[in-house]
């Protein structure tokens, strides 16, 4: 699990075509073999992304995804300059006993935060072990 912020915590995931660059990047490291997406949520001005490791190695695809992104982000809004604080904070999940658990926990950070009062009116989050509200 990974999670990673924006430059000075600046909440541009905010802005809806930023959180789809995101996104996009997301899925784009899945199709091009690197994880194996099994969470994530876009929050303001931070990343919590849950996968499986496929190929090189965390910092190597972290990286990769961070650059992408930045690229995408700037490209949409015009700007320029970065995007991500430099790191990230990793935490290895060993064995699958909570995987669910974990994930859901993840997922739900939008309303932990009080960005919403329902967890589908959250545009920016994906889990597969939910599926309706009763899955929390």
């Amino acid at each position: 699990m990974v999670t990673t912020v924006a430059l000075n915590r600046k909440p541009l995931f905010a802005k809806h075509i930023c959180a789809c660059a995101v996104v996009d990047e997301l899925m784009r490291a899945e199709t091009e073999g690197w994880v194996r997406n099994l969470t994530w949520v876009v929050m303001p001005d931070h990343l919590h992304w849950l996968f499986e490791l496929r190929r090189d190695d965390l910092s190597r695809c972290v990286q990769a995804f961070k650059s992408r992104s930045a690229r995408a982000i700037n490209s949409a809004g015009g700007t320029s300059g970065p995007i991500w604080q430099a790191g990230f904070h990793d935490h290895c999940l060993r064995g699958d006993k909570d995987l669910a658990g974990q994930a859901r926990y993840i997922a739900t950070n939008p309303l932990r935060s009080r960005l919403v009062e329902a967890l589908a009116d959250y545009p920016y989050w994906h889990c597969p072990w939910i599926n309706t509200e009763a899955d929390l």
